[in-house]
């Protein structure tokens, strides 16, 4: 048995929670994990996980040799990469998961820089307004704006971005401007953007001179994608409250106008999140330090 091999078909298993999807994250036929998994019980002479037809649970055996054995493969990788760093361009696979108009109008046009620099590393994006599981989902990092829910995660502040709120002006014509965000209240369409997580819509949030203001009404319509619900402003459906740089171009030639400028709600903080206990390996750290240098520009805000 070559245990280090099987320490780590071990710990996918349990990050993933899945035999298909660990061999498949290790690049691995399903039946050799699946033996050196058993290998290592026997080895150990316990019992590291539970398998029924439909899932995989770690029995608390499991659950202690996994906390041993992945600071074992933490501090193996350190090693490696001490030694190697120096001498190597980061190369690999790196999957990245973003919100649908944060990719589309911050990380990809902003990609070929990246790209340029780091040629051997190989991008798979995922792209959705949709949290994903990183662990299970063999995701290696996620970009998400907003308050942080998880103390398993590791988050690295990467910038703020600004609010807008705006209509076409066939709308503010027929509806008229707001000159408070009370007056939305009476008579106006909103467009709201809805939390793909729990489907409810996301109120729109005001703020001047320290002063805050959320006006929940009942939206004309409901959108659970960013570009979508930017396309429904641009639409003329209803008045719409999102990012500055989503809106950017359509506000630059007149297809939007912004209202309620000194009510602009204070800035979206934007992360990048990754696994605690999972090893930050070269190509990430080398992305995340570009995302750092390059994310506050794009999105505006600083």
């Amino acid at each position: 048995m070559d245990q280090l091999s099987a320490m780590r078909c071990f710990a996918r298993v349990v990050e993933t929670g899945n035999f298909t999807r660990a061999a498949d994250s290790l690049e691995m036929p399903n039946a050799t994990l699946s033996k050196q998994v058993q290998e290592l019980e026997a080895h150990l002479g316990v019992r590291l996980l539970q398998r029924t037809t439909r899932r995989v649970t770690v029995t608390s055996e499991g659950r202690d040799y996994y906390e041993k054995a992945t600071r074992i493969l933490h501090d193996l990788e350190d090693i490696d990469t001490s030694f190697s760093v120096s001498r190597s361009k980061p190369r690999g696979n790196l999957r990245i998961d973003i919100g649908s108009s944060t990719a589309s109008d911050v990380l990809i046009p902003a990609l070929p820089d990246f790209m340029a620099r780091y040629p051997d590393i190989r991008i798979d994006l995922g792209v959705s307004d949709r949290s994903v599981d990183l662990i299970s989902d063999n995701v290696d990092c996620v970009l998400r704006g907003g308050p942080l829910d998880s103390s398993s995660l590791v988050a690295r502040h990467i910038g703020s971005a600004g609010f807008v709120t705006c209509a076409t002006p066939a709308y503010l014509k027929q509806f008229g401007v707001p000159a408070y965000p009370d007056e939305l209240k009476n008579g106006h369409r909103l467009v709201s953007y809805v939390s793909s997580q729990n489907g409810r819509a996301v109120p729109f949030r005001f703020e001047y001179k320290g002063e805050k203001t959320e006006i929940k009404v009942e939206h004309r319509v409901g959108v659970n994608e960013s570009n979508a619900h930017l396309a429904a402003g641009l639409a003329g459906l209803g008045i719409i409250q999102t990012f500055s740089y989503a809106a950017g171009a359509a506000l630059k030639d007149g297809s939007l106008v912004e209202i309620l400028k000194k009510w602009r709600p204070a800035p979206y903080p934007f992360h990048v999140v990754y696994p605690q206990n999972r090893h930050v390996t070269h190509r990430l750290r080398v992305f995340i330090d570009w995302l750092v240098e390059c994310f506050p520009e794009k999105v505006g805000v600083s």
